[in-house]
């Protein structure tokens, strides 16, 4: 089976080809990162007529790169939501375009379930399992119980920790995309200078909660002499604020995995998704909760844990292996839940 992926669900416009055989015969994606960076954050607007002018270019180009052609294609896979309509529509609105034209099925793929399913392109992770998704617009944590069965065990009750790097990056001067930025500064830094709360932790139950801890982060800042931070200075609230970070996933993870055995109790996989789960530091802790709890943690390189095509294509796979499929009336969505006994996300 060869599926044609798209992604335009946020600000990277992506195809892909994939194979059913775990093979990602191409997998391309246009940054823009500079049109945004300017405003220090997402234009909707912008990003989706950016999705238009390049989308149809670099579906030929993957279809040329995978040496497939249009009429070998078992099916196409685009995103349907959630995310900023605008581009979510766009890459629909091609997914169903060639569907149409080759006759072939369409599938409107979760991006959630994209970022869900992508440790059983790379590592043919069994369900069930543990996964914590983290991003610029979602902190979760689920069950993965199988393809389109999701249940929710946490989720933040304000901002995503994508988010919270994204702000915190602002506050420091340290430019847009904030998670690598605050990354790369936090490595010369002390993660003990700065005394940071660690929201909801040691509270029952597995939610999350980062509002609080950018505020805190906001404080700290104002703290410091007047002027131009110096550059100790960013790079220890940089690295106080990871920390801070860190020590808030572990523990929301290991109360996860605490009512996830409750589920599952022979479940040994934690999963770890989504463009912040790039951040090796990160990783590094997760593993650390993973090999407490006799878990094995599994995370997807970087560049599949980034906004990505072939994500898209696999889960278009997964569905076209059970036979689901979406009609050419689908509606794309700006919010689109996982688990659908949850609140929309």
């Amino acid at each position: 089976m060869i599926v044609l992926g798209i992604e335009t669900s946020c600000d990277e416009t992506a195809a892909a080809v994939v194979t059913d055989a775990r093979l990602i015969r191409a997998s391309l994606v246009l940054s823009q990162l500079e049109q945004h960076r300017p405003f220090g954050g997402v234009v909707p607007e912008i990003a989706a007529r950016t999705h238009l002018d390049h989308l149809d270019r670099l579906v030929r180009e993957a279809l040329a790169q995978a040496h497939v052609g249009f009429d070998e294609l078992d099916g196409i896979a685009a995103t349907g939501g959630p995310g900023l309509i605008g581009g979510v529509i766009v890459g629909v609105t091609m997914g169903k375009a060639l569907a149409l034209a080759r006759d072939r099925p369409f599938v409107a793929v979760n991006h959630l379930e994209g970022h869900a399913l992508t440790c059983r392109l790379t590592d043919d992770v069994s369900f069930p399992y543990l996964l914590l998704l983290v991003s610029g617009g979602h902190s979760q944590l689920l069950a993965v119980e199988g393809v389109g069965r999701y249940a929710r065990l946490g989720t933040t009750i304000d901002d995503a920790v994508g988010e919270a790097f994204d702000k915190v990056a602002k506050m420091l001067g340290l430019g847009f995309p904030g998670g690598p930025a605050v990354e790369t500064a936090a490595l010369d830094g002390d993660p003990v200078r700065f005394d940071l709360p660690r929201p909801l932790r040691g509270r029952p139950g597995a939610d999350f909660s980062f509002s609080g801890l950018k505020t805190a982060v906001r404080l700290a800042a104002e703290s410091l002499p007047p002027g131009a931070f110096a550059p100790g200075d960013l790079a220890d609230l940089a690295a106080s604020f990871q920390a801070a970070v860190g020590d808030v996933l572990a523990d929301r993870t290991a109360h996860a995995i605490a009512l996830f055995r409750a589920r599952h109790p022979a479940a040994h996989v934690l999963v770890v998704a989504g463009g912040v789960a790039a951040n090796a530091a990160l990783r590094a802790r997760l593993g650390e909760v993973a090999a407490a709890h006799d878990m094995r943690l599994v995370a997807p390189p970087p560049r599949l844990c980034t906004d990505n095509a072939a994500m898209i294509a696999w889960a278009g796979i997964e569905r076209l292996r059970l036979g689901l499929t979406d009609g050419l009336d689908f509606a794309p969505r700006p919010r689109w839940p996982l688990d659908p006994h949850a609140e929309a996300a």
